[in-house]
């Protein structure tokens, strides 16, 4: 094998790509990783990572603003905008580089540039804008018997709605603000929106969210998106849903943007800026799988269970192979890919047991069916709720409002869904996913000892109460 012929090519070292390259070397394969612009991808730089840390330091900022509500004093304070980018953006590096030095450790080779398909073994590279990281290799074409295309996606566009980077932000201008705007509109409020929708507001601007479906995070159980609104409204935060962002008029240093509901009453709000979060489509222009026959489906790469797409050889994961377009997802598929390279039989992914997390203020959290979806799939259901006022350890954070919510079918006691809404459920969520995983009914929930006192307790007096058997409420 010559030094630009590997057994697998990834395009994209995102959480998809870099986790295929890394599982691939470790089965013992040659793999090398194609990258335009940032090692990593899109999640620890300006995705996943990144905004964790401005949401971090806005919950400290909140929290010193209710200082005396745990019985201390804090006087003077306030937040330097430039300190928080900063610190957000010094994590983003360290995670890339912390890709980097994974991949190197690994001996998974970086190939530094734009990519294409010449055909089904065939990789050309193109020199990239930015400047390769030390010790990448260049521009060139490369063979490999598997291509894995891991592109990931971008932020949608509506007309209308065109990001211009000063006044209509996307999640990159989002993260990194010129300053702290005053009034902010986000149209969505999927995880992306309602994030920097918490974010903007505990920073001190006054936020609207514009929804245009009946609900708040859509893909979330009804009962937990309410109780998201009535926190989200209480905290200032104004929401319109069943309503669009027909027009914009951009100014100088403000847009006044026209909203319209469904029952055609309109109005006009004017703000400093808005944040486009209206959801994202894959990247597959550029990279030649037309021309040889790569079937993709609304924007994204049709795949089978392991990762296959229609042409022989090459292979696709992540954002840009459909929804959910989460990083676990993509890391998850990594991994399967690899081993299905390698000759293995890894078990296709039930993409019903994938998590989905938010990280706003309150937190969400969930996987499985909502109770709407299991009773719409002829399901007979067991509804169990717990709320976190019932909770001891919540109490003593100053964290009780919450709740945990179990769907269970109700004849054989299968675990259908969890959802989630309250302090750290982004941490709880993983004993219900692996519960699920694992097959577990009620009775094995129920039987299993929480230690006391932990959140975790929610998880089980929510199983308890959709058997009637709820000790703290």
């Amino acid at each position: 094998m010559t030094a630009t012929t590997y057994d697998l090519i990834i395009i994209g070292s995102g959480p998809g790509g870099y986790v295929a390259g890394i599982r691939a070397a470790q089965l013992g394969l040659k793999a090398a990783v194609v990258e335009n612009k940032y090692i990593g991808g899109v999640c620890p730089n300006w995705g996943c990572i990144p905004t964790k840390a401005l949401l971090r330091s806005a919950e400290i900022y909140q929290y010193m603003q209710h200082a005396g509500d745990y019985g201390l004093s804090a006087t003077g304070i306030s937040f330097d905008p430039d300190a928080v980018i900063k610190r957000s953006r010094g994590i983003a590096r360290q995670m890339s580089q912390g890709v980097g030095h994974l991949l190197k450790k690994n001996k998974v080779d970086v190939i530094w540039g734009s990519a294409s398909l010449k055909d089904a073994g065939r990789v050309s590279v193109r020199a990239s804008d930015v400047d390769a990281p030390k010790g990448a290799l260049g521009p060139g074409e490369y063979h490999a018997r598997n291509i894995v295309i891991a592109t990931g996606a971008r932020p949608r566009v509506l007309p209308g709605l065109e990001p211009d980077g000063k006044l209509v932000w996307t999640y990159f201008e989002a993260m990194a603000p010129d300053r702290m705007p005053k009034s902010l509109l986000v149209v969505g409020s999927g995880a992306i929106g309602v994030e920097f929708a918490s974010f903007y507001r505990t920073m001190g601007a006054e936020v609207t969210v514009v929804e245009v479906l009946p609900q708040i995070l859509p893909v979330e159980d009804e009962e937990i998106a309410a109780h998201a609104r009535k926190r989200f409204e209480k905290r200032g935060i104004r929401i319109l849903t069943s309503a669009k962002v027909t027009k914009l008029d951009r100014k100088g240093d403000s847009v006044t943007a026209t909203i319209e509901t469904s029952e055609g009453n309109s109005e006009s709000l004017a703000v400093e800026r808005v944040i486009s979060a209206v959801g994202v489509v894959g990247n597959i222009e550029g990279l030649g799988l037309e021309a040889l026959g790569v079937k993709t489906d609304r924007g994204t790469v049709v795949i089978d269970s392991v990762g296959r797409t229609s042409v022989d050889g090459i292979w696709a994961i992540g954002d840009v192979a459909g929804p959910p377009m989460l990083a676990h997802k993509a890391e998850h598929e990594g991994a399967i890919v690899a081993e299905a390279i390698a000759g293995k039989h890894p078990h296709a992914m039930d993409k019903l047991m994938i998590p989905g997390c938010t990280y706003c203020d309150p937190q969400i959290a969930s996987v499985g069916l909502t109770e709407a979806k299991a009773k719409a799939a002829g399901r007979e259901v067991r509804v169990g709720r717990f709320p976190f006022i019932g909770n001891g350890k919540a109490i003593a954070l100053g964290e009780p409002d919450g709740l945990v919510k179990t769907v269970f079918d109700a004849k054989t006691g299968q675990l259908l869904g969890a959802h989630m809404i309250g302090a750290e459920v982004t941490e709880l969520i993983q004993g219900f996913v692996v519960a699920m995983n694992l097959e577990t009914t009620e009775a094995e929930l129920i039987g299993a000892v929480f230690p006391h006192p932990t959140l975790s307790e929610t998880l089980h007096e929510s199983v308890m109460a959709a058997y009637g058997r709820a000790i703290h409420i």
